[in-house]
């Protein structure tokens, strides 16, 4: 499966976003993507850095005219691609939405970001109610699992999507620096982000593909690097921390046999004694 990441920075104008994306996926689809997916919340800036009303009305529906741009632009290029998208459902709530369209233009999957965060700079739970379990979606060239963001931290949502079959787990993103923390803080963050998720790939022999945006917005800095790591941990594509790019990734899905062949983790586990962990 050859994957692309779409990693740039976000301006105030909405449609401009929206055009890079589009012209993003425009070169990724051009290098053979059959995966292109899109960085949480591409069409905006990262609003929940405060706490605004005024920001609702960035919501849309799904099917809206993003989802549907989106799924025009798929059908156009034969390709799957991942957006996410701030949704406003018609009973009220508005969620924190990955969709995963097929090359036909279809929908085919959808899922609403369940671990919301609530930090200085990270207001989400102002604005998102929490979603449900993880979410897989069979495709004909693998199968893929959708989380977002704040989901990679924790390594049960991780488990559970790759139980559920998913070989190649994609994460949208939206995570950087405060303006107040120092060059150790700023490492320190850094390494943890990437480390979990590589812990992730190995602990369930899964690819992880996450893909975070660049540039300054208020008291934010972006740190990209999204990457892609294979079953064994390790980084086989990873894009810088200040340009905008397209990464390209080619997943070899038989080295996922191989990882868990190799080490058997998920054979070794003793489901029976982790009963606490709903507790």
């Amino acid at each position: 499966m050859r994957i692309a990441l779409l990693q740039h920075a976000c301006s105030d104008d909405c449609n401009t976003n929206v055009a890079k994306t589009a012209d993003m996926v425009r070169n990724a689809a051009a290098h053979g993507a059959q995966l292109i997916v899109t960085q949480e919340l591409f069409a905006t800036r990262y609003f929940p850095q405060t706490k605004d009303d005024s920001h609702f009305a960035l919501a849309e529906p799904v099917p809206g005219p993003t989802s549907t741009m989106l799924c025009a632009l798929a059908k156009e290029l034969a390709v799957h691609l991942a957006g996410s998208l701030f949704e406003r459902c018609p009973s009220g709530a508005f969620h924190n939405t990955s969709i995963l369209i097929a090359p036909n233009g279809r929908i085919v999957g959808q899922y609403r970001k369940m671990h919301i965060p609530d930090d200085p700079g990270f207001y989400e739970k102002h604005y998102f109610t929490p979603g449900q379990a993880p979410h897989v979606v069979h495709t004909d060239t693998g199968v893929v699992g959708l989380q977002i963001c704040y989901d990679q931290w924790f390594p049960e949502a991780a488990r559970l999507t790759a139980l559920r079959g998913a070989q190649v787990i994609v994460y949208p993103t939206a995570i950087g620096w405060c303006a107040h923390e120092d060059a150790t803080d700023r490492a320190r963050q850094l390494d943890a982000w990437q480390t979990i998720q590589r812990a992730h790939a190995i602990a369930s022999g899964v690819f992880i593909a996450a893909v975070n945006r660049v540039g300054v917005e208020d008291d934010l800095t972006f740190w990209g690097g999204s990457f892609v790591a294979d079953p064994f941990g390790v980084i086989i594509a990873q894009a810088g921390e200040k340009d905008e790019q397209v990464l390209i990734a080619d997943c070899d899905l038989s080295r996922i046999d191989q990882a868990r062949q190799t080490w058997p983790l998920l054979r070794d586990r003793r489901a029976q004694t982790y009963a606490d962990l709903t507790r």
